[in-house]
């Protein structure tokens, strides 16, 4: 049946906080929010590994795991087959071995992001979702004594944590995005300087000194140079004693130093000395949380799809934004294009080569098919009244050929099926990409262009026009194959 999409994200503006939340805060050192995609984009990366020696249950079995109730977030955003989403969190708790990057009371991530990993596309997108980030919150049920809950409000997206835990935030980033989020991972200050000193350092290039008390006292001269653990915690961090201060330059300088560090796992000795990448995962695997539900077959499951992927189909993406109007320091998401880009995501078109997408054998024939080349006969096998009608006229408004509507003779299939003749597959590859959920399937009776659309229960409609990966100018791609300039 199709999802039934939330008729509000939340609007009682206003609402106070609890008050265990309104408390004057220490001044805190922070973890950028790429420097714990680094985390868990290296972990990923190299996880392709794990499999092969035996200290990989020992490993994964040192990883801390938080029951998430998904069930309980009512209508989700719809599961594309294959993709996989992990909201990746930076937790900025201070205890344990982190305690000495100060005092501060409940939770908040520094960092909030989306990890979308597409085997079909052979690709991997970190959309990164700014911290300071005003947003519509939805109501939080109160979790234990840690979590007090809260009403549906307007605040910055990573005030869920502090409201209802790893449960609130997940619910919101769905809600904000309408992107499913099928894991989460969380990573803290001491295991990113570990992995990093595991690596031996990153190269990094300096183009000017800094200076940061605001970093753990961060001392770096210019010019190209290898960063400790404790030197590229102060860098990802550093904002006051670089560029201009503001947290946005910050996330590009910090992007660079992923790409640095994803590439010195993949081209160094990191993945060819069984030790190294032992000592490596052990500081992995020591510092983070995830879901009960990201086992150890559905680590190596996604560690098999990355192995596929090509740095320069490992990209970076901020959620286009500007500053709140009420507020310099905090930012607002630029509309209609943050939601293109989270659109794109949720459907699995954004992200690697357009042509991968495809089989080898649809050769160069899709891009000259266009949909006043494609005739469509529209059946409804779902039940529902008048909906082959109602996909006809959508379909006559996007330029494409009706033949015919009614329902289909036989046996309908499970899911939506789009069926094409010998030749007609790129038409049914154009069909394929305005609406939401389709499998392609050849059919001899048919010839040319001419598709047959049958709709089954799972049909989930079309997206929206024009939606079809490409995403606006403002919306800006970082590879990890990228390199900063030479110092």
């Amino acid at each position: 049946m199709p999802r039934k999409r939330p008729s509000s994200r939340g609007s009682a503006r206003g609402h106070a906080a609890p008050k265990k939340l309104s408390r004057s805060l220490p001044t805190r050192k922070r973890l950028s929010p790429s420097a714990w995609i680094a985390v868990i984009t290296t972990g990923v990366v190299i996880g392709s590994s794990l499999t092969a020696y035996a200290a990989y249950v020992d490993i994964t079995g040192g990883i801390n795991r938080e029951n998430v109730n998904t069930d309980a977030f009512g209508d989700r955003p719809s599961k594309v087959e294959g993709v996989v989403n992990i909201m990746i969190v930076g937790s900025d708790k201070r205890d344990g071995a982190n305690a000495e990057y100060g005092d501060a009371e409940g939770e908040r991530p520094d960092t909030l992001a989306i990890a979308h990993i597409s085997p079909k596309k052979k690709s991997a997108t970190i959309v990164n979702l700014p911290r300071d980030s005003i947003v519509q919150l939805p109501a939080c049920k109160q979790k234990g004594d840690e979590y007090p809950g809260s009403d549906a409000q307007q605040g910055m997206i990573n005030s869920a944590m502090s409201y209802g835990g790893v449960d609130c935030q997940w619910d919101t980033v769905e809600k904000l995005t309408d992107i499913r989020i099928d894991h989460f991972v969380s990573v803290d200050f001491t295991g990113f300087k570990g992995m990093v000193d595991a690596l031996g350092g990153v190269e990094m290039c300096i183009p000017q000194k800094i200076h940061d008390p605001k970093a753990g006292g961060l001392e770096l001269d210019a010019g190209k140079q290898t960063l400790n653990g404790e030197d590229a915690l102060g860098y990802v961090r550093s904002r006051k004693g670089q560029g201009d201060g503001s947290d946005l330059m910050r996330i590009g300088r910090q992007q660079e130093f992923m790409a640095s560090m994803v590439r010195k796992v993949l081209s160094g000795d990191t993945l060819k000395s069984p030790s190294n990448l032992y000592a490596f995962l052990n500081e992995v695997t020591g510092s983070i949380t995830t879901d009960d539900e990201l086992t150890v077959d559905t680590m190596a499951d996604i560690a098999i799809a990355m192995r596929e992927v090509d740095l320069n189909d490992v990209n970076f993406v901020t959620v286009p934004n500007h500053p709140w109007e009420q507020n310099n320091n905090r930012v607002a998401w630029d509309e209609p294009d943050a939601q293109q880009l989270f659109q794109a995501i949720a459907t699995d078109e954004y992200g690697g080569e357009k042509d991968k997408a495809s089989s080898d054998d649809s050769g160069d024939d899709a891009k000259d098919v266009k949909p006043g080349d494609v005739s469509v006969e529209v059946l409804n096998g779902t039940g529902m009244t008048n909906l082959a009608t109602q996909v006809s006229g959508i379909l006559s408004e996007r330029g494409f050929g009706v033949s015919g509507t009614g329902n289909p003779q036989g046996i309908v299939p499970e899911a939506s099926t789009i069926y094409h003749g010998p030749d007609g597959k790129a038409a049914a590859e154009l069909l394929a990409k305005e609406v939401t959920n389709a499998t392609l399937q050849e059919d001899s009776s048919l010839s040319g262009n001419s598709l047959r659309l049958v709709m089954s229960r799972d049909w989930n409609g079309f997206k929206t026009a024009g939606a079809t990966g490409d995403v606006p100018d403002t919306v800006k791609s970082k590879s990890a194959a990228s390199k900063p300039s030479a110092c």
